[in-house]
This record gives structure tokens, C-alpha cells and sequence, in this order.
């Protein structure tokens, strides 16, 4: 069965710095597009970045220029990097495997807070 499996988040201050990480298994990682979504307190989830497999990438507005979304194939991992984190970015972070680009398995997500 298809399992997500999201690592990396916990509390940084503003302008911080962290790496999450989620190890996919249960299908055949390299031909799905992925995907990194969010969901503060009180708001709707939203996507933060995908990535095709073929590399092609997008990025939430708030989010370009600061954080980056990677792959690797090899080790059937999503990453994304998140640098000059702010309070805004305080939510939980989804991985996702994408079908015609819409989510089709979530993993359980992982907490980022950031402290200002």
C-alpha cells in the first residue's frame, strides 16, 4: 500500500532554516509527480510546492524565492527546503502523491512552528 512518510519539521525561529523530508513507498516513486502542501490553524490547506517526474516545478507565491523543492529518485524521497522561514510559514506540512495533479494519498504530516 501506498505509505508517506513526512520527517524534518519542529520549531525554528524567524528567518530560520529547515529541511523536511518524505520517504514514499508502495508504488513506483519515480513516474508520480509529488507534491508539498500546508495547513495553518483555521485555514484551508494549500499547496506549497510540486514537483513532476520529469522535474518540472511550482511554487506557492508566498513561498518563491525561499523555499525549494527537490527529488530524489534513488532514495524515493521528496524534500523540500525552507529557508528564511517566517510566522506565516507556522502550519503543518503535507506530502503528497499526485494523480493528473490532484492529491491522491496524503502522508500524516509534520509540525513546523516558527517563533518570531
Amino acid at each position: 500500500q501506498v505509505q508517506l512518510v513526512e520527517s524534518g519539521g519542529g520549531l525554528v525561529q524567524n528567518g530560520g532554516s529547515l529541511r523536511l523530508s518524505c520517504l514514499a513507498s508502495g508504488f513506483i516513486f519515480s513516474i508520480y509527480s509529488m507534491g508539498w502542501y500546508r495547513q495553518a490553524p483555521g485555514k484551508q490547506r494549500e499547496l506549497v510546492a510540486g514537483i513532476t517526474s520529469g522535474g518540472r516545478i511550482n511554487y506557492a507565491d508566498s513561498v518563491k524565492g525561499r523555499f525549494t523543492i527537490s527529488r530524489d529518485n534513488a532514495k524515493n524521497t521528496v524534500y523540500l527546503q525552507m529557508n528564511s522561514l517566517k510566522a506565516d510559514d507556522t502550519a503543518v506540512y503535507y506530502c503528497a502523491q499526485l494523480s493528473i495533479g490532484v492529491p491522491a494519498y496524503w502522508g500524516q504530516g509534520t509540525q513546523v512552528t516558527v517563533s518570531s
